[in-house]
C-alpha cells in the first residue's frame, strides 16, 4: 500500500500525483476516490492534470477521456486503457492506494 494523503487534503474534484514508477494519479470526485496510471495511453501527458468530469478525466493533450472506474477510453485519439488501482482510506482518513499487477482486471473507486 502507498500512503498518499489524508483525505481532508485532497478536495472533491481534484487530483494527486504520485512519483511512483509509473507514476499513479488519485482522483475524488463523485463522492469517491480513483486511482489510475497517470500516463495517457495516446501519448505522454499526465492525467491528473486533465479535467474531470464526473467519472471521466480528458487528457490535456489531445482530449483523450479515460473511465476512472475502468481505466477504458471513452473516445479517440486514445484506444488503449489505462490500469487502475485499488484505493482505500484507514481509520484516521488516510488515503491509501493498491497497486495492481500488471494482468489484475480494472476495479471500482472505494465510497469516500
Amino acid at each position: 500500500m502507498i500512503p498518499v494523503c489524508h483525505l481532508d487534503d485532497l478536495p472533491e474534484g481534484e487530483s494527486v500525483r504520485l512519483s511512483t514508477e509509473p507514476p499513479i494519479a488519485v482522483f475524488r470526485t463523485g463522492g469517491a476516490l480513483y486511482a489510475i496510471d497517470d500516463t495517457c495511453s495516446h501519448q505522454d501527458a499526465s492525467l491528473s492534470e486533465g479535467w474531470l468530469e464526473g467519472c471521466f478525466v480528458e487528457c490535456p493533450l489531445h482530449a483523450a477521456t479515460f473511465d476512472l472506474r475502468t481505466g477504458q477510453p471513452g473516445c479517440l485519439p486514445a484506444r488503449r486503457p489505462v490500469r487502475t488501482h485499488r484505493v482505500s482510506v484507514d481509520d484516521s482518513g488516510f488515503v491509501h492506494v493498491q497497486v495492481a499487477a500488471d494482468a489484475e482486471p480494472a476495479r471500482e473507486g472505494s465510497a469516500a
